[in-house]
Parts: C-alpha cells; structure tokens; sequence
C-alpha cells in the first residue's frame, strides 16, 4: 500500500496496490498493523458506515464529532467518485481552519485517513456513488456538528454555486466565524 501525507500531515492518502490477472483483480484495502504505522498510532475502527448519494453534485458535511466521542474515518468510495474534504478544526494547530481536498474513485482506489479534530464532507462527482467510511467511535448523535459546506471562510473549491442535493440540517448549519471548537492541536513527541 502507498501511504502518503497530504498538505495537512495528519491527513493521509493511502492507495492499496491492485494484482490484475484474467480473472479481474484482487487487492488488500486494509491491513491493520500497516495503517496504524502509517499513522503513527494504535486505534480500532468500531463502525463502518456507507452512503449512496444518487445525484452527481450532492453534498454531505461538512460534519465533525466531538469528544469524547470523536471520530477519525478511513474514507474510499466503492462506486464512482467524490470530491472528499477535510477542514482543520484543532485550535492552535498550524493548519487551524485550512482543508484537504482529494478525488477519491472506485477507479483510482485511494482511500483518505482523516483523524479526529477536522470537519469532513464530500461532493458527488458521479450519479449513483457510493461512500464507505470506517469509523474509530461509535455514532453518538448528541455530541454531533456541522459547518456549513460552501462558507467563503474555508475557501473550499468545490466547483459548484449550488448543489443538486443537500439535507436540511446541513443547509442549516452555522458559519465558520460563529464555530466554537471542541479540539485543542496536540504536538506529537
């Protein structure tokens, strides 16, 4: 597997390698010793979750969970492709506020490792995608949140004024500007 940082170092691109023969392909997506040494630490995924957004141009997110309930996910689309985000919510981390965007595709394999402490969301780029999302703490709704996707803020390029499907609670959530962060940016020894 190919494992490499991306402008945010916590925020790690992984692509498996894929053996091809007549039959089709085989590849290992996950390996859990390999993941936690490239992440540089020892967690369980206990939640795997999986969406299909029938619309190319919907969006999902930007949406966070916070402690002591927070979630780092391990993110691939199985079924088309996305445009997939991560926004730095950690106060007093060096990148506080700056994103990770990435094309994650059933094509191109890649798979984006986004810990605790970001805003994550995507944008279809397909009709029919599907996203599946491994999860390291369980669904706890309470302690749930959401910025809102298209904030001048975060100067997302997104690539799209309005989109072709969106939830209510995502159109209603509250501005960048107005977002209090639940994360403090730990510096790793």
């Amino acid at each position: 597997m190919k494992v490499e940082p991306t402008s945010i170092p916590d925020v790690i691109r992984l692509t498996p390698q894929r053996f091809i023969d007549s039959r089709g392909y085989f590849m290992e997506t996950f390996r859990l010793s390999a993941f936690q040494e490239a992440i540089g630490t020892k967690l369980n995924f206990v939640q795997e979750n999986q969406s299909l957004s029938l619309k190319a141009h919907t969006i999902r997110g930007l949406h966070f969970q916070g402690p002591p309930y927070a979630q780092g996910k391990l993110v691939k689309c199985v079924k088309g492709s996305i445009l997939d985000v991560a926004v730095d919510i950690r106060l007093g981390s060096p990148s506080f506020g700056q994103s990770v965007t990435e094309e994650l595709s059933a094509e191109n394999d890649r798979q984006l490792w986004i810990p605790s402490g970001f805003l994550h969301g995507f944008k279809t780029l397909e009709d029919d995608t599907i996203v599946s999302y491994q999860c390291t703490e369980f669904y706890a709704p309470d302690y749930e949140g959401s910025v809102l996707w298209n904030d001048s803020d975060l100067g997302i390029a997104w690539g799209i004024d309005r989109p072709s499907a969106i939830s209510a609670r995502d159109l209603a959530a509250c501005l960048f500007s107005d977002f209090q962060t639940p994360f403090q940016y730990e510096v790793k020894s």
